[in-house]
């Protein structure tokens, strides 16, 4: 767990009532499953992607050179829209203003912006005008940090501004842009990594956003955990549990217009992503980004269109989903659930024969989802065996109707040498705060920052015996204390400082008796003097020689 979430943590009790636990709110943004990003403002003017200013080292005065240019004659918001609807999305997020402080929005705290510059138009406020007119949730990035505003000194060399002052500001443009337009639905932060949450006054920018809009839902980059979490260009292994989450990734290699970036992801990469991250329980909010003229990219709506009709087609499979009861991605493709059906979401590359393992529950059917053909499947030990014919389409979805609700044996056998590896992608957390984490480095239990959480695993164990317990672990601070237990045993331990949340050293305690049969292994702390327990990667059962 990063150090700036410590803070996080602490406040996280003082957010408003609107925003904790408020399944209503929260409901059509986790049957949503895919949105559509769009990065857009004067950068796309020099076209070499949204941080030019910052990565070309560009001055202020002759960056401002570009919003006298700035003349997008070709915006239409309307067909913007009608394009996010094609593509199936179920909701969209616009860049009001970037990290280079340029303002696509009538603001009356700045000059810098979209309506007293060469446009002299508000683009958010067509933008949110036609998401109302078709029936889109309107979601807005807004960047906490700024590279142009005189009082936001870090990055720029020799600032000395004064972020009291800049705060003002930052929280003026936010009411602005939750009172003048509206109902918003979502508010989507960037660019806090250079202050704290207590600089940000995040607890209070979060108070004021649900005032102002009681029914929004807001990401985790202000530096609280607020709504939901937003990896980036990664998918996490396991997903996040119960928490909220969403993906955002880009269509080619850039966020904002880049004119020789032609690295164009594949429809089935793409569409193999959306299922990916629906079968962990997440959304999927992928970028476009426009160019100077206001145009989506032909290579960028070509493929949203594509993933559309799919999408018109086994949709079924996406929306209103749930995670599936197995741990991460099968090696043929991804499974979502709606109650007691299972969805099977076969890559092109799946094969003809492929094997579902460990599903208890019985089969009453298996249909390919669009022709509602059968699919011939039998039982084979510990897995059902499925011979399919692969279709045209980048993903074939296969339906699954079950006698009950799925179980699933997440129990750990032992490997070859007798050994157990019990890994944080599989664990079972329970308690509030501690979850898997994923991405960056991580492949982890994170966020441990109450000790009456637990991590536990089921371990099949055919023959009992003596072990010893190894547990791979990261930690900024040191005290915690904490037990390793099964049915008859304990073995203790105590965290130690390893130099940071992503440096992970490994702890071997016993010996320890681990009886045959079906055993939990469980962590669980029993002093945590400090603000969190520890970054769990993984505990390996040896037997002792």
């Amino acid at each position: 767990m990063p150090r700036r979430l410590a803070l996080a943590v602490l406040v996280l009790l003082l957010l408003p009532s609107a925003a904790q636990n408020n399944a209503e709110r929260l409901q059509w943004f986790k049957e949503a499953r895919f949105g559509m990003f769009i990065h857009w403002g004067v950068y796309s003017i020099p076209a070499r992607g949204e941080w030019v200013m910052h990565n070309e080292k560009i001055p202020i005065p002759d960056y401002e050179k570009f919003s006298g240019q700035f003349n997008p004659q070709h915006f239409d918001a309307d067909a913007w829209v009608q394009l996010a609807r094609d593509a199936g999305c179920r909701y969209m997020v616009l860049t009001t203003k970037h990290h280079d402080g340029y303002c696509m929005f009538d603001s009356k705290l700045t000059s810098y912006d979209s309506m007293d510059t060469a446009p002299h138009r508000d683009f958010v406020k067509e933008y949110v005008d036609a998401c109302h007119r078709h029936g889109m949730k309107v979601g807005f990035y807004h960047s906490l940090l700024d590279w142009h505003h005189p009082e936001y000194a870090p990055g720029r060399p020799g600032g000395n501004g004064d972020l009291d002052k800049y705060r003002e500001y930052l929280f003026g443009q936010v009411r602005e842009l939750l009172t003048n337009y509206g109902e918003i639905n979502v508010f989507w932060f960037d660019g806090g990594w250079e202050h704290s949450a207590a600089d940000w006054h995040s607890t209070e920018l979060l108070d004021l956003i649900y005032q102002l809009q009681p029914g929004i839902v807001v990401n985790d980059r202000s530096g609280l955990p607020a709504d939901y979490s937003t990896p980036e260009q990664t998918i996490p292994d396991a997903g996040m549990g119960d928490r909220l989450w969403e993906t955002c990734m880009t269509i080619n290699g850039n966020w904002g217009y880049a004119r020789n970036d032609h690295n164009w992801k594949p429809v089935g990469t793409l569409l193999s992503n959306l299922c990916d991250i629906a079968s962990k329980g997440g959304n999927f909010l992928l970028n476009v980004g426009p160019t100077e003229d206001g145009v989506i990219p032909q290579e960028s709506q070509d493929r949203l269109r594509a993933m559309g009709a799919w999408l018109r087609a086994n949709g079924e499979a996406v929306y209103g989903t749930v995670a599936g009861p197995f741990a991460g991605r099968q090696t043929w493709g991804a499974v979502t659930r709606r109650d007691d059906t299972l969805y099977l979401l076969l890559d092109q590359s799946a094969g003809e024969v492929l094997t579902l393992d460990r599903l208890k529950t019985k089969i009453k059917d298996a249909t390919y989802l669009t022709s509602g053909r059968p699919v011939a499947h039998g039982e084979a030990v510990g897995a059902h065996v499925f011979r399919v014919t692969p279709g045209a389409d980048p993903v074939t979805a296969v339906k699954l109707v079950l006698d009950g609700p799925p179980e699933v044996d997440r129990s750990v056998h032992a490997a070859a040498d007798g050994s157990f590896t019990l890994p944080a992608r599989l664990a079972q957390v329970d308690g509030g705060h501690a979850r898997y984490e994923s991405g960056d480095g991580r492949d982890n239990i994170g966020y441990w920052t109450d000790s009456g959480d637990t991590v536990s695993w089921e371990v099949q164990v055919e023959r009992g015996g003596v072990y010893t317990v190894a547990l791979d672990y990261a930690s900024e601070v040191e005290g915690a204390e904490f037990q390793v237990t099964n049915s008859v045993a304990k073995v203790t331990g105590k965290v130690a400082r390893t130099g940071g949340w992503k440096s992970f050293v490994t702890v071997v305690l016993g010996p320890w008796p681990l009886p045959a049969g079906l055993q939990t292994i469980t962590v669980r702390p029993t002093k945590m003097p400090g603000f969190a327990v520890m970054n769990l990667r993984s505990i390996v059962l040896t037997p002792a020689e």
